[in-house]
């Protein structure tokens, strides 16, 4: 089977910039569409971007569309969230999550998930 670990969260002012990593252990010879979703206080878990297996088709959240972009690493199944222009409303736990579908955006798609890495934006 398969575990994800996010790392990369962390505290930084609004307009600046911060890079997520999603590393998986176990069955990393499979192939998987990756996903990162995000809760903040207060919220539902909501969609932000996804990666094909491939790693030629995204998905971007509206919200995000512009400031974020998703890639994969040289190892299989790892995926980066580059997060730019960030906002006091970007502020939540964000998750990866891996699919045995070669893309998807809604939560109940994905297979495994991380543990979540805290990012908060503020002055």
């Amino acid at each position: 089977q398969v575990e994800l670990v996010e790392s990369g969260g962390g505290l930084v002012q609004p307009g600046g910039s911060l890079r997520l990593s999603c590393t998986p252990s176990g069955r990393t010879d499979l192939s998987f569409g990756m996903g990162w979703f995000r809760q903040a206080p207060g919220k539902e878990r909501e969609f932000v971007a996804a990666l094909s297996r491939s790693g030629t088709t995204t998905n971007y959240a509206d919200s995000v569309k512009g400031r974020f972009t998703i890639s994969r690493g040289n190892a299989k199944s790892t995926a980066f969230l580059q997060m730019n222009a960030l906002k006091v409303i970007d502020t939540a736990v964000y998750y990866c999550a891996a699919t045995y579908w070669d893309i998807a955006t809604e939560g109940r798609e994905y297979k495994f998930w991380g543990q979540g890495t805290q990012v908060t934006v503020a002055s």
